[in-house]
């Protein structure tokens, strides 16, 4: 791939990344929402499908963040290793080193919500 392939590449998989966020968010944020308006009161099936819905989100969200940021850390490495040189380069090295943040600490920030909203839910 030559330089400019691989900018698109990166720019594509930020795309990806920040689109990822979009549906889980969402979710997260209306089922809090939804608690303050009697969904913690509600049949525990429906109670007990908003947590699947939840969960298959989340895990999506999580399994397509994850390889956005894997493809996007291979864009940064092959630039890297490339030689590439400029301002958009630069900023992609600078960006690359935090792309762990969406592999790992998102998936993990979700997961605690998840888990309080289940609490929530269930208790």
């Amino acid at each position: 791939m030559n330089e400019q392939q691989l900018i698109q590449l990166w720019q594509t998989n930020w795309n990806r990344i920040v689109i990822s966020q979009l549906a889980p968010t969402g979710l997260l944020i209306t089922t809090v929402a939804l608690c303050q308006f009697g969904l913690t009161s509600s049949n525990g099936v429906v109670k007990v499908a908003a947590l699947f819905i939840l969960l298959a989100s989340g895990i999506l969200g999580a399994l397509a963040q994850y390889s956005a940021a894997s493809e996007a850390k291979d864009a940064a490495a092959a630039l890297k290793k490339a030689g590439a040189k400029g301002v958009v380069v630069a900023g992609i090295q600078r960006n690359a080193k935090y792309l762990f943040v969406v592999q790992y600490v998102t998936p993990a920030v979700f997961t605690v919500i998840f888990v309080l909203l289940a609490v929530a839910l269930l208790s």
